[in-house]
């Protein structure tokens, strides 16, 4: 008796166990599949990039592209099992506002609060000093030249620098810029004295700027994280594990070696 309880017993936790199992592979496609709508419901996830900084995107010596918004948008697409639409844009304020519209699924970018009232930000991806530039032969050699009248900054314009800078500098004039391209030109035409934005993109208008130097210190932190549209923050858990995922199995670090992005620290929670 006892013989025929056991064999029912183990049949009972059989069947228990393959009633689990299926209801696991049935579950786990469809919770995918629904993220993956509640991501990119289009079918695409359309990931908002501007060229010239490798927090968004750069390309190396043979033209391919690299950046931190470019290949983590590509390796999530990859993984909700999408296609990927990536979508030009000349500075990252125009992305936000396109996420903030319903034109743009995704990017990476800094996670102020007043961004924060357009769009939901997962856990930050990683920190990134804000720094200063100064082409060749500035007169300008420590933070403490900048703040004087006629003294011109140049920063991105509708970045976090054009808001914050002016808090910081009352004497100095802030000039906006409509792209780190035009940036550059206007080193040349002496329209500003030094360059205010994250080490990264500081870093690569150096490269094209022979004798230009970026100031030590930092005025701050930016701190990296996904950007989504309002609406779907059913999908940050799923976007936190994510993040922990790429930081955790060094894909993160592979990315920033391949971006060539200098200037970043482990990322902490705000």
């Amino acid at each position: 008796m006892r013989t025929s309880s056991g064999r029912l017993a183990r049949t009972a936790l059989l069947a228990a166990a393959i009633m689990f199992a299926i209801m696991g592979l049935i579950g786990a496609p469809a919770r995918a599949d629904g993220e993956a709508k509640l991501l990119a419901p289009s079918g695409t996830l359309r990931v908002g990039i501007y060229p010239g900084s490798p927090t968004s995107m750069v390309t190396d010596a043979t033209g391919k592209p690299h950046g931190l918004a470019y290949d983590l948008g590509g390796e999530l697409a990859k993984q909700l099992g999408v296609g990927i639409d990536y979508v030009r844009f000349q500075r990252v304020a125009d992305i936000v506002t396109a996420i903030h519209d319903g034109q743009v699924d995704f990017t990476v970018t800094n996670a102020t609060p007043a961004r924060a009232n357009d769009v939901s930000f997962t856990q930050p991806v990683l920190a990134i000093e804000l720094g200063f530039l100064v082409p060749a032969n500035s007169p300008i050699g420590e933070v403490e030249d900048i703040d004087r009248p006629g003294v011109k900054i140049g920063v991105t314009k509708g970045s976090t620098s054009e808001r914050t800078l002016p808090v910081k500098f009352k004497s100095a004039t802030i000039v906006p810029a409509e792209s780190v391209k035009v940036a550059i030109a206007m080193f040349g035409r002496g329209e500003i004295d030094l360059y205010a934005t994250n080490k990264p993109t500081l870093y690569e208008m150096s490269d094209q700027m022979p004798g230009a130097k970026i100031l030590d210190g930092n005025w701050g932190l930016e701190h990296m994280a996904i950007a989504i549209p309002k609406g779907r923050e059913d999908a940050l858990p799923l976007l936190n594990r994510f993040v922990t995922d790429e930081q955790s199995s060094g894909a993160l670090d592979t990315i920033q070696q391949q971006a060539g992005l200098r200037g970043a620290t482990k990322a902490t929670r705000q």
